[in-house]
């Protein structure tokens, strides 16, 4: 079969695809995109839905609803801020993944440190309380967290007393040679940031004089800021 040539097609045949191809071009253009629908988080299961679901493997279960918890700000064609997301609803969730697995860190982990980055006070201090009433449950295990969260109160929240709190539950709840000595004088220290420097220098040298400090370093490194807090105490107004 021989080839047609060009000149051949009749000249309305081109002109109808132009228009044609303009046309859709056009419609591309106005028409709406298709919108992504956000889902709202949904209320965690119940105790018991989870042990009936957990089917004798409740940490397999625990680390699945980790991942579900953990990608559900990212969704299909949208990505939804933490700061949208209802908090209640996620301690809820890591709540409940605690509850099958408690001794896994890692919901503790993203509570103190992924939600309670959200750039809302009020959100940082759900978690941050959040992170406290799970610690006072297993405080040797989860001291690492509270100690965290302390620290986010003071330089985050710039709340000393919140941090305080925290610091002080620390000292009073993870006294325990597992837990490392500077988490346990926490509370010392932000008593001296807050000024209250006869506090903390009593406490100090109480800790000292009990002997419950055997490294010789850390004996050493406390006693060199039990004498700063003496020199810092004789120097502020009140103690002339």
């Amino acid at each position: 079969m021989r080839e047609r040539p060009v000149s051949a097609i009749p000249g309305f045949v081109p002109l109808l695809l132009a228009l044609t191809l303009t046309a859709q071009v056009a419609l591309r253009a106005v028409e709406p995109h298709p919108a992504a629908d956000a889902r709202e988080l949904p209320p965690p299961p119940t105790a018991a839905m989870l042990r009936l679901a957990a089917l004798g493997e409740p940490i397999a279960l625990a680390q699945m609803l980790t991942l579900y918890l953990q990608a559900f700000d990212t969704q299909p064609g949208v990505s939804i801020p933490f700061r949208d997301l209802d908090y209640g609803r996620v301690q809820g969730w890591l709540a409940a993944i605690i509850g099958l697995d408690p001794d896994g860190q890692y919901p503790l982990m993203m509570a103190a440190q992924v939600y309670s980055r959200v750039p809302d006070p009020a959100r940082q201090r759900q978690m941050l309380d959040f992170v406290h009433r799970e610690f006072l449950e297993d405080p040797v295990r989860r001291w690492r967290w509270l100690a965290h969260a302390a620290i986010m109160a003071k330089h985050r929240l710039n709340d000393t007393a919140l941090a305080l709190k925290y610091a002080q539950s620390l000292a009073r709840h993870a006294d325990h040679p597992e837990v490392p000595g500077w988490a346990r004088q926490m509370h010392i220290f932000v008593l001296e940031d807050m000024g209250e420097y006869e506090t903390a220098r009593v406490l100090l040298g109480g800790l000292l004089a009990s002997g419950a400090v055997t490294d010789p370093r850390e004996a050493r490194f406390l006693t060199e800021r039990l004498n700063e807090l003496q020199a810092a105490e004789k120097s502020t107004p009140s103690s002339r």
